[in-house]
């Protein structure tokens, strides 16, 4: 089926044939894996920071994490939502065309983070200000955070190399260069940090220093084994045609994304007026949360990749298939995360957060164990959302999350101020019963899965 001389190799994974649920679970984990590693990034952050610098530097850190999540989180959506053209071209087999696609994303993706950049690093200031930031902990806030933004294009570059390789079913070798980025992240952290007494941006530093190693690996890797993506000057030629989807289905992702974090970054603003000892609680929970919540945005990830292959094939039952099976996977591994936040969640939030104060751990506790009780419904939601996205809806995912943000908005503005921080910990669980309803609507309604013979984009 694949011509060879075009370079394309073992790694690469056809996900339009075979077992579905097999097939999916092979190309998850190592996509699993990576994310855990890339977590650790922050996750090292946050622990070095906090052992080293104590608990206002962690505050401080905690407190800009949401600025963080919303612009990389835009770039992570961006790119992912670029490489879901690069996996319907892949699967429809039209390999000359990836080259295209490649192009067009490089240039698209470094134009915007640039541009992003030089936005959010000028407007910083009132951003964090605007965010409630407590005075005590804005030089150490500003230090942060702005390293990491100017970083933003390598955050970027490595996400592009890494979403491309997974669109053509390649997810070992992303997961090997972060692997490697990730412990030279930890090492600097320590160098930087202790060695050279460079604070909160020492570790920073180490992120962004990491992530353009990763990137760098990335390109020089894809130049090696996969011929058929060099790229040539008439791959940067402009094509309107091919901009336009890229750009529907990139911003599309990353709006969805960035719809999600603008939420977040709602209820952060109410958190910071709740102490110190609330922030550090939130964000030692929070980290937890990206852990437990991995598995979501792993198998939504990689049913994007799916759907998309499989959208470009024509084959609608195999998607059909594949949602259900993935679904059940995701159910059971909440069963197991409540478990967890019910035996294990002091003992986590002490190793996430380097604290010993009870008001943290208790609060942290709190947040855990009641919203790992609905954790079914965000997992249908990522799931969902990033199935429609590769099946191209590009407008029912980002509906779910304008929910969430406005309801987000509105508990920090209505329910925070009376029932302090139980308002935040209930937030998630209102808007996840209400962003989901479109969702389960459209998946029964979308002419792709009723097996009607329009296959392009919805």
């Amino acid at each position: 089926m694949i011509d060879k001389n075009m370079g394309v190799k073992d790694g690469m994974k056809d996900l339009t044939k075979g077992n579905p649920s097999k097939l999916i679970i092979q190309f998850a984990i190592p996509i699993f894996i990576g994310n855990i590693f890339q977590l650790f990034y922050s996750l090292a952050d946050t622990r070095i920071v906090g052992s080293t610098l104590g608990d206002e530097a962690l505050a401080a850190v905690g407190a800009t994490s949401t600025i963080n999540n919303l612009i990389i989180g835009f770039l992570i959506g961006l790119t992912n939502g670029f490489a879901i053209i690069v996996a319907r071209d892949f699967g429809a087999q039209k390999l000359e065309q990836l080259r295209k696609d490649l192009g067009g994303t490089l240039k698209l993706g470094i134009a915007i983070s640039l541009l992003l950049t030089v936005i959010s690093v000028i407007f910083l200031e009132p951003i964090l200000r605007l965010l409630n930031m407590p005075e005590a902990l804005m030089t150490d806030g500003i230090a942060y955070i702005r390293v990491i933004l100017l970083g933003m294009t390598a955050a970027m570059l490595y996400n592009v190399c890494a979403s491309v390789l997974r669109a053509i079913g390649d997810t070992i070798t992303p997961l090997i260069f972060l692997i490697f980025s990730t412990i030279m992240n930890i090492g600097l952290d320590y160098l930087l940090i202790l060695g050279f007494h460079t604070g909160v941006a020492g570790a920073a530093y180490a992120t962004v220093i990491s992530q353009s190693v990763a990137a760098i690996m990335c390109f020089v890797y894809i130049w090696k084994r996969y011929p058929m993506l060099h790229l040539r000057k008439s791959d940067f030629i402009r094509d309107s045609k091919l901009e336009k989807s890229l750009l529907i289905s990139g911003l599309s992702m990353g709006m969805m994304q960035s719809l999600v974090s603008l939420g977040t970054v709602a209820l952060q603003g109410a958190i910071n007026t709740l102490g110190t000892y609330t922030i550090v609680a939130h964000t030692g929970a929070r980290k937890i949360t990206e852990i437990f919540m991995l598995p979501f945005g792993v198998l939504g990830m990689t049913m994007a990749t799916y759907c998309g292959q499989n959208l470009g094939a024509g084959e609608i039952t195999r998607i059909q298939k594949g949602l259900k099976q993935v679904i059940l996977v995701a159910w059971i591994w909440c069963a197991l995360v409540v478990v967890a936040s019910y035996t294990i969640a002091p003992v986590l939030v002490r190793l996430v957060t380097a604290t010993s104060t009870k008001e943290v751990i208790e609060t942290a506790s709190l947040y855990l164990r009641i919203d790992t009780l609905v954790y079914f419904i965000p997992a249908m939601i990522s799931i969902l959302r990033n199935a429609l996205q590769g099946i191209g809806d590009h407008i029912t995912p980002i509906v779910s999350s304008f929910i969430e943000l406005i309801g987000k908005v509105l508990i920090a503005i209505y329910l925070t101020p009376y029932l302090k921080y139980m308002g935040i910990i209930l937030a998630e669980p209102i808007v996840w019963v209400l962003m989901v309803i479109p969702l389960i609507i459209r998946i029964y309604t979308i002419p792709q899965l009723k097996g009607e013979k329009k296959l392009n984009a919805v």
